[in-house]
C-alpha cells in the first residue's frame, strides 16, 4: 500500500509540476501520467440534456428483414442507433468507437445480426466529420471491430453478397479535403480481413453508389465521383465521374457511356428496378447544379434521359440518393430538400408532401409487405408515413441535434442555453427545470429559423438574445415577447457587398453589455445593441478571388464544376475577442490564416500571419480567439487546417499580445481538431478545449491535457460555454445535443497537496430547497406518456458532494483473488478454513457521508461503496425515512423521509473498513436555500421541519406499536399451545390467555379496522393509519407547512396512540407473568415472530 501511494504522489507531482514537460519523456511515462489523471477525473460525468424536439441529420436507415420492429439508423454525425420496438425506445450502439461520423449501415441478408457500418458521412458538405474505415458487428451492434480502409474518411454504401457473407463491397468516396486515401470500390472475400480495390483512382475519384442485380449477384453497377472541397470553394465533378458495370462480382469494370452526358458529371445516385432488374435509373449531376434522371432498359448498355430532374436545395452533392420502390414498378424517390417522387420511371416528378415535416431528405426505407409505409431520414431526424407520404409521424426521441455554437444566459434561478444548429434553427431551453420529470421537448423552443449559428446573451439581462442565420443574418430577440428584429450591418453607399462567414462571429463587450461587435471581412461595432453600426476596420482578410485558388491540385478553368452556392463566403472574419482586462484590445481571426490585433478599439490594426506560429501552415482557419481573463497581454487561439486535409490539432498561447506564440498541443492526440478554448474565471491555468473527439481540460495551463470522458460518447464538440454563477461547463456537440458538466469547482482545487490527502470533499454548491413540480404525474419518469416520451435529466435534487479518495480499499477476498490471479504458473496455496470464513463475514469497504446541521445534530447519513478517484453523491435534503428497515436493504438504498429545513450544514466523510469506522475528510460547510415563495405565506422552513419531525416520531411510535401488537398476538397463541404441553391443568390460566387474546384482537380491530368489513372494503371508524396517511398525503408535496386540520389530526393520533400503547403494555405485562408460570410448569420454550 505504501509503495503504491508513493508512486501515486510522485506521478501527480510530475503531472502538475509547473516546470516545462521535457520533450525527452518516454511514451511510457506519458501514458502512465495520463492514465492516473484519467482515473481521477473519470467520475466527473456530463449530463446529456438533448433536446430531441428537433433532431439531426440521418444519413442511412435500414429495417431488419425478418423483424420490422428492429431498425438501425446511421446518424451523419451522431453514431449508430438501434431500436427493437419501431422507435419507441432507442439505444446508441456505437458510442465507444473512435469515430462518430457515419455514412452507411447495412445488414447481412444471410445473417441479419451481422451489421456493417461505413464511417464518414457521404453528403460532401462543408461541415462533415470524417471517419476511419468500415466496421463490422456480429452480434447486432453489441460489439464492433474495425475492418480496415481507415483512410477512406467517407463511405457511402456497404453491400453484402446475398449468398456469401464473406463477400462484401464498400464504396469509399475518399477524403473530401485532400487527394489520395482509401478511395474507390473495395471488395473483400474473407469477411473484411483483406480488401482489394477494383474501381476508382488514387487522387480525386472515389465511388459513391453501387447496386446489384437481384437475379445475379455478379452483375453490379457503380458510380464514380470526382470531387474536392476546400475552405474557399467546391468542385463537385470531373471527367473521371462515370457509370460502370461489372459482370464478375466487381472484379473488373466496363464504363457505360451510350446515351449519358459527355460533359463532366458530379454526384450520381443509382437505382435498379426490383420488378425488372434490366431497368436501371441514374440521377446525374452535370453542369453546376443541373442534371437529369436517366433510364436504361438493357442493363446499362444504353441510356435515355427521362427528365431534367436533379436534387436542389443545398446542391446535388448533399442529396442525390435515388431509390426504386419495391412495391410499385416505375416509382422513384429522389432525395432532395423536398423529396421528389416519380410514378412513371423518371419522366416526371412531383414534390412530396412536407407539411409538418423537416426538409433535406437523405435516406428512405420500406417495409416488405406494406406498400403505404416509408421511413425517411432527414436533416431533422426520422419520420414515418403510413399513408404513402400524405401525413407524417415524427420520431421525437432521438437526441442527435448538431450544434455549431452555444451561449448561456444568467436567468434565475435556472439559466437557459441557446445553440445554433445545422439546419434546425437556433434553439433555446433550460439547463434544468423544477419539474420532477426533468427536461422535456416542450421546454425547448425555436428562437430563430434557418440554419443557426453563434448566439450571444447580454450579462444581467436574460431577455436580450442575439442569434443569427447563415452568412451573418444577425437578429436581436426580445425573449420577453419573442419578437425578432434583424440587425445585420449593411454596406454603405458605393461599398461592396459584405462577406460574412457562414458562421459569423458576434461578441458582447465584457466592459459594456450594450456594446456588441460583429464581423464580415471587416469588424463592426454597435453601442446600442445593434440598432446602428460603425465599421471600425477595413478588410482584415487576404481578399482573394476564390476561383483563382488551387483546387484538385491546380487552378481550374472557369468551365469546371464549381459550386459555392451553399458554402460560406471566403476571406471572412471567423472569430472576435476583447480583453476583459483592457477595454478596446480587440482580436480578429480569419478563415484565410490571419489574426489582427487592435489596441485602440479598431483605430489601427496589427496583422499576424498564422504561419508565424511554430508549425502552423499559412492556410490555417482561426476557429477561436480568447483573450485571457486575468492578463491583458495573454491571448489563446485555436486553429485548424482540416479543409486542406490536415487534421493536426493547433492550440497556441501568446503572452505578448500575439507577437510570439507557444504551442499548447502537447499530448492532444493527432487527428483531433480543436474548435474552441475557454478559460475558467477563477483559476487562470484551468482551461477547456472543445475538440473533434471530445472535451479536454488542463489544470496547469496546457502542459498536460486530460480528456473528460464521463457520460460523453465519442462526438465532436464545436463550442463550450461556462455559466459563471453556477460554475457549469456547457458543451455544444455536433450530433448529440448539449452536455453539461454541473459544478466543475472541484477542478479548481485539484492540487498536489489535495491529492496527497486520503480523502477530500470539494467545495459544495448551494442547494435549492423546494418541492419539484409534477407536470405529468407525481412520480419521476414519464408519467403516462409512454416509453417514447423524451425526457432529459435534471441534476440530482439536493446538495451534491464531489469527493476524492486516494486509495483503493480492498477486502481480504479481493486481495487473495488478485494474488492468485498472478500465480498462473505456480500452485495456488489453500488459504485455510478460518480465513475463508472471515471472507464470508467481511463486508466491503463503505463510505458514509454524515450531514450535520448548524447545531451539530446528525441530519442524515449516506453510504456508498468506497472507490478510488473523484466521485459524486447527492443528499436529497431529507431526513432518514421513519418507515421500517429490513435486513435485505442495502445501506446505499435506504429510503428518505421528510425535507430538512433551509440553513447551513456540514458534511464529513467516514470510512468503514474491517469493522472500524473513522473520519477521513475534513468537514465542509454548505447552504440550503429556498428556491421560491408560494402565493400564500406559510410556516417558516424551521417550523415546517419541526412538525415533520414530530410526525415522523409519531410514525415510528405507531410502527413500533403495530409490530409489538402482532408480536404479542403471536406470543399469546404460542402460549396457548405451550400450555397444552405443560403439566398445568386447564382452568384460570387458560381463561386468562383467552381473554388476553381477545383484548389484543380487539385492540387490533380498533387500530386496523373490523376484519369482516375489511374483507369487502366496507369502511368503519377512522383508523390511525388513515389519519396518518391523510397528514402524509397533505404535507409531502408542499413546503407551506401543516394546516390546522393536519395539526388537529396529529393531536388525535397522539392521544389515541398513547392509550393504545398503554393498553398493550398492560396486556404484555400480564403475558410476562403467564409465561413465567408456564415455564415453571414445564412448558416448552416458545418461538414467535
Amino acid at each position: 500500500m505504501k509503495s503504491r501511494y508513493t508512486l501515486f504522489i510522485i506521478s501527480f507531482f510530475l503531472l502538475f509540476s509547473t516546470s516545462e514537460i521535457s520533450a525527452q519523456r518516454t511514451k511510457k511515462t506519458q501514458k502512465t501520467s495520463t492514465s492516473l489523471l484519467d482515473s481521477v477525473l473519470s467520475g466527473l460525468k456530463f449530463r446529456s440534456i438533448g433536446p430531441a424536439f428537433m433532431s439531426g441529420r440521418i444519413s442511412d436507415v435500414v429495417i431488419h428483414p425478418t423483424n420490422e420492429n428492429i431498425w438501425y439508423v446511421a446518424v451523419g454525425s451522431g453514431g449508430v442507433w438501434k431500436t427493437t420496438n419501431a422507435g419507441t425506445t432507442w439505444q446508441p450502439i456505437f458510442d465507444d468507437q473512435p469515430t462518430y461520423s457515419i455514412g452507411a449501415v447495412t445488414l447481412d441478408p444471410n445473417t441479419p445480426s451481422i451489421v456493417w457500418v461505413g464511417s464518414g458521412e457521404d453528403s460532401g458538405g462543408r461541415h462533415v466529420g470524417y471517419g476511419d474505415g468500415v466496421y463490422k458487428s456480429t452480434d447486432g451492434g453489441a460489439t464492433w471491430q474495425n475492418m480496415g480502409l481507415k483512410n477512406s474518411e467517407h463511405i457511402s454504401r456497404v453491400l453484402v453478397h446475398p449468398e456469401n457473407s464473406n463477400v462484401v463491397w464498400v464504396t469509399a468516396q475518399g477524403p473530401l479535403w485532400s487527394k489520395g486515401g482509401d478511395r474507390g470500390l473495395y471488395k473483400t472475400t474473407d469477411g473484411g480481413k483483406t480488401w482489394n480495390k477494383t474501381l476508382g483512382d488514387d487522387e480525386w475519384t472515389g465511388v459513391t453508389d453501387l447496386v446489384m442485380d437481384p437475379r445475379n449477384p455478379d452483375r453490379m453497377y457503380a458510380a464514380t465521383w470526382q470531387r474536392h472541397r476546400t475552405v474557399a470553394a467546391y468542385l463537385g465533378g470531373g471527367p473521371n465521374t462515370g457509370l460502370y458495370r461489372s459482370d464478375d462480382g466487381g472484379n473488373t469494370w466496363t464504363q457505360l457511356k451510350t446515351g449519358l452526358p459527355t460533359t463532366a458529371m458530379g454526384k450520381t445516385g443509382l437505382a435498379i428496378s426490383p420488378q425488372n432488374p434490366d431497368v436501371l435509373y441514374a440521377a446525374l449531376e452535370t453542369d453546376r447544379r443541373t442534371g437529369g434522371v436517366y433510364r436504361s432498359t438493357d442493363g446499362g448498355s444504353s441510356w435515355n434521359k427521362m427528365s431534367n430532374t436533379v436534387s436542389g436545395g443545398t446542391g446535388p452533392h448533399y442529396y442525390q440518393e435515388l431509390y426504386a420502390c419495391p412495391h410499385h414498378e416505375g416509382r422513384l424517390y429522389l432525395m432532395d430538400n423536398t423529396m421528389q417522387i416519380s410514378e412513371d420511371g423518371g419522366k416526371s416528378f412531383y414534390r412530396m408532401n412536407r407539411k409538418n415535416k423537416h426538409g433535406d431528405n437523405h435516406a428512405i426505407a420500406f417495409k416488405k409487405d406494406d406498400p403505404n409505409y416509408v421511413l425517411v431520414g432527414t436533416d431533422g431526424g426520422l419520420y414515418e408515413s403510413f399513408d404513402l407520404t400524405k401525413s407524417w409521424k415524427y420520431i421525437e426521441n432521438l437526441p442527435v441535434t448538431q450544434f455549431y455554437k452555444v451561449a448561456v444566459d444568467d436567468a434565475a434561478p435556472f439559466y437557459n442555453i441557446y445553440g445554433g444548429t445545422q439546419d434546425n434553427s437556433t434553439e433555446g431551453g433550460p439547463s434544468r427545470t423544477d419539474n420532477i420529470q426533468g427536461i422535456q421537448n416542450s421546454d425547448w423552443k425555436v428562437v430563430l429559423n434557418w440554419d443557426g449559428h453563434q448566439p450571444a446573451t447580454e450579462p444581467g439581462n436574460p431577455d436580450i438574445l442575439y442569434a443569427e442565420r447563415q452568412e451573418g443574418t444577425l437578429s436581436r430577440i426580445d425573449m420577453s415577447t419573442g419578437e425578432v428584429i434583424d440587425i445585420q450591418p449593411q454596406a454603405g453607399a458605393n461599398e461592396k457587398t459584405e462577406r460574412f462567414n457562414w458562421d459569423a462571429p458576434i461578441l458582447v463587450s465584457p466592459h459594456m453589455p450594450s456594446t456588441i461587435y460583429f464581423a464580415s471581412q471587416r469588424v463592426w461595432k454597435s453601442t446600442n445593441r445593434g440598432d446602428s453600426w460603425t465599421a471600425i476596420s477595413g478588410d482584415l482578410t487576404k481578399n482573394q478571388n476564390r476561383v483563382e485558388l488551387p483546387i484538385m491540385g491546380k487552378k481550374q478553368s472557369w468551365d469546371g464544376a464549381w459550386d459555392v452556392y451553399a458554402m460560406s463566403n471566403y476571406n471572412t472574419i471567423t472569430s472576435l475577442a476583447e480583453s476583459p482586462k483592457q477595454k478596446g484590445l480587440l482580436y480578429a481571426g480569419t478563415d484565410d490564416g490571419t489574426i489582427q490585433v487592435s489596441e485602440n478599439d479598431g483605430d489601427s490594426w496589427r496583422s499576424i500571419n498564422v504561419s508565424s506560429m511554430p508549425g502552423v501552415p499559412n492556410t490555417a482557419f482561426v476557429n477561436d480567439i480568447k483573450a485571457d481573463m486575468f492578463d491583458s497581454n495573454t491571448v489563446y487561439v485555436a486553429l485548424d487546417n482540416h479543409k486542406y486535409g490536415d487534421f493536426t490539432p493547433y492550440v497556441y498561447k501568446s503572452s505578448d499580445k500575439g507577437r510570439t506564440w507557444t504551442s499548447l498541443v502537447n499530448n492532444i492526440p493527432d487527428r483531433t481538431l480543436v474548435w474552441r478554448i475557454v478559460q475558467d474565471h477563477v483559476r487562470p491555468d484551468l482551461l477547456f478545449l472543445a475538440t473533434e473527439f471530445g472535451i479536454y481540460t488542463t489544470v496547469n495551463g496546457g502542459k498536460h491535457w486530460t480528456k473528460l470522458t464521463g457520460g460523453v460518447p465519442t462526438i465532436s464538440f464545436r463550442d463550450l460555454a461556462i455559466q459563471r454563477r453556477e460554475n457549469d461547463l456547457v458543451g455544444a456537440s455536433f450530433g448529440r445535443g448539449f452536455y453539461i458538466l454541473d459544478d466543475y469547482t472541484a477542478l479548481r482545487t485539484i492540487s498536489e497537496e489535495s491529492l496527497q490527502k486520503e480523502a477530500v470533499i470539494y467545495p459544495i454548491r448551494d442547494a435549492w430547497w423546494y418541492i419539484p413540480r409534477s407536470h405529468l404525474s407525481f412520480d419521476a419518469g414519464k408519467g403516462s406518456q409512454g416509453d417514447n416520451h423524451f425526457v432529459a435529466p435534471n441534476p440530482d435534487f439536493g446538495a451534491t458532494f464531489t469527493y476524492y479518495v486516494r486509495d483503493r480499499y480492498t477486502t481480504e477476498k479481493q486481495k487473495r483473488q488478485e494474488k492468485e490471479k498472478k500465480m498462473t504458473d505456480t500452485n495456488v496455496p489453500f488459504n485455510g478454513w478460518e480465513s475463508l470464513e472471515e471472507e464470508l463475514f467481511e463486508t466491503a469497504p463503505m463510505l458514509t457521508f454524515s450531514v450535520t446541521d448548524s447545531k451539530g445534530n446528525v441530519v442524515r447519513n449516506l453510504s456508498t461503496p468506497a472507490k478510488k478517484g473523484i466521485h459524486r453523491i447527492t443528499w436529497d435534503l431529507r431526513y432518514a425515512s421513519p418507515f421500517p428497515v429490513t435486513p435485505t436493504m442495502k445501506s446505499e438504498e435506504l429510503p428518505s423521509g421528510f425535507l430538512a429545513p433551509t440553513g447551513t450544514y456540514e458534511v464529513t466523510m467516514y470510512l468503514t473498513e474491517k469493522g472500524t469506522t473513522r473520519a477521513i475528510s475534513e468537514a465542509v460547510p454548505f447552504t440550503v436555500k429556498p428556491l421560491r415563495k408560494g402565493a400564500l405565506p406559510g410556516a417558516s422552513p424551521q417550523k415546517v421541519s419541526e412538525f415533520l419531525n414530530e410526525f415522523a416520531a409519531v410514525r415510528k411510535t405507531a410502527t413500533n406499536f403495530n409490530t409489538d401488537l402482532e408480536k404479542q398476538i403471536n406470543r399469546t397463541k404460542a402460549l396457548q399451545l405451550a400450555m397444552q404441553q405443560s403439566t398445568m391443568k386447564p382452568g384460570a390460566l387458560t381463561n386468562q390467555l383467552a381473554k388476553a387474546l381477545q383484548d389484543l384482537q380487539q385492540l387490533k380491530s380498533e387500530v386496523s379496522g373490523n376484519l369482516a368489513k375489511n374483507e369487502i372494503g366496507e369502511k368503519g371508524h377512522p383508523l390511525l393509519e388513515d389519519r396518518m396517511f391523510a397528514i402524509y398525503r397533505g404535507i409531502e408535496k408542499s413546503t407551506y407547512g401543516p394546516t390546522k386540520t393536519h395539526e388537529k389530526q396529529l393531536s388525535i393520533i397522539k392521544n389515541q396512540l398513547t392509550n393504545h400503547v398503554a393498553t398493550l403494555q398492560t396486556t404484555t405485562e400480564l403475558l410476562d407473568v403467564i409465561e413465567q408460570q408456564l415455564t415453571k410448569a414445564g412448558a416448552p420454550p416458545i418461538r414467535y415472530e
